[in-house]
C-alpha cells in the first residue's frame, strides 16, 4: 500500500513538473514594429511629421516628439510583462500604459489606460488616464482624497513606494509589470516598487509612449500567467 501511495506521489509531481508552462512572446521582434501602430496626433493633417517609433540597430526607439504612442495590435490580460529600457543621452520621461482601450480620452492624447511611469527618478508610479486604482496609504501618496480623479486637472499621480531602484542614465534598466486580475504590481531592476489593486480595468492593448525624450527599448517580453493562486 505504501509503496502504491508513493509511486501515485511520485507520478504527480513528475506530471506537474512536465506540464507545458506558457511560453514568452516577444512583441517586440528586433527588425520592426510589427504587431504595432502608432497613434501620433500631428500626423493626423501632416503626412509628412515624422513616426516618433522607429527601429535602430535592432532597438525599438522612441524619439520623444511629436508626441504619441506606439500601441500593439493586440489585446492581452493576466501577464507579465518585462521591459529593458533606458535614457541614452539624457533623463527624460516615458511610460508604459497597460489595460488601454480609447485612444486619445486624456488630452486628445493618452489612450484611457494604467500608466506606470519610466521618467527618470520617477520609475514606477502610476498614472490615471480615465482608469483608476487603489493602494495602501493612498491620501499619502495621492493627495487630498477631494482632488482625486481620473481626468483632466484631477490628482492621477499615485507615487511608488520606494526609491532608489532604478539606474544612471545610460545603464539599462529592467521593469516588470505584473498585470493579474485586478491587480496591477511593478518591479524596477528587481525592487518592487508599486502594487496596487481594484483597477477598474482589467485587460487591453499595451502602448509605449514618445512623451518629449528619447527612449531606447531592447526587450518588451509578455508572459501570460494562466491560473491565478492565492
Amino acid at each position: 500500500m505504501k509503496t502504491n501511495l508513493f509511486l501515485l506521489t511520485l507520478l504527480f509531481v513528475l506530471s506537474a513538473c512536465t506540464q507545458k508552462q506558457p511560453s514568452a512572446q516577444n512583441l517586440f521582434n528586433g527588425t520592426d514594429l510589427s504587431g504595432w501602430y502608432a497613434d501620433v496626433p500631428a500626423m493626423d493633417n501632416n503626412p509628412d511629421t515624422i513616426n516618433p517609433f522607429i527601429v535602430r540597430k535592432g532597438l525599438l526607439v522612441s524619439l520623444g516628439t511629436p508626441g504619441g504612442h506606439l500601441i500593439t495590435d493586440g489585446q492581452f490580460e493576466n501577464y507579465r510583462l518585462e521591459v529593458e529600457y533606458r535614457f541614452a543621452a539624457e533623463p527624460g520621461n516615458c511610460g508604459v500604459l497597460v489595460h488601454a482601450s480609447t485612444p486619445r480620452a486624456l488630452y486628445d492624447m493618452f489612450p484611457q489606460s494604467m500608466e506606470v511611469q519610466m521618467q527618470h527618478n520617477n520609475a514606477g508610479d502610476f498614472w490615471c488616464i480615465v482608469e483608476d486604482i487603489t493602494v495602501p496609504d493612498m491620501e499619502a501618496r495621492r493627495g487630498p482624497k477631494e482632488e482625486w480623479g481620473i481626468t483632466e486637472g484631477k490628482a492621477r499621480n499615485i507615487r511608488k513606494l520606494t526609491d532608489g531602484a532604478e539606474k544612471p542614465v545610460g545603464e539599462w534598466n529592467n521593469m516588470v509589470i505584473e498585470c493579474l486580475g485586478d491587480e496591477i504590481k511593478v518591479w524596477v531592476n528587481n525592487t518592487m516598487v508599486n502594487h496596487g489593486y481594484e483597477c477598474t480595468a482589467q485587460k487591453g492593448h499595451i502602448a509605449l509612449q514618445a512623451e518629449g525624450s528619447e527612449v531606447e527599448f531592447r526587450k518588451v517580453e509578455l508572459t501570460p500567467i494562466t491560473e491565478i493562486t492565492e
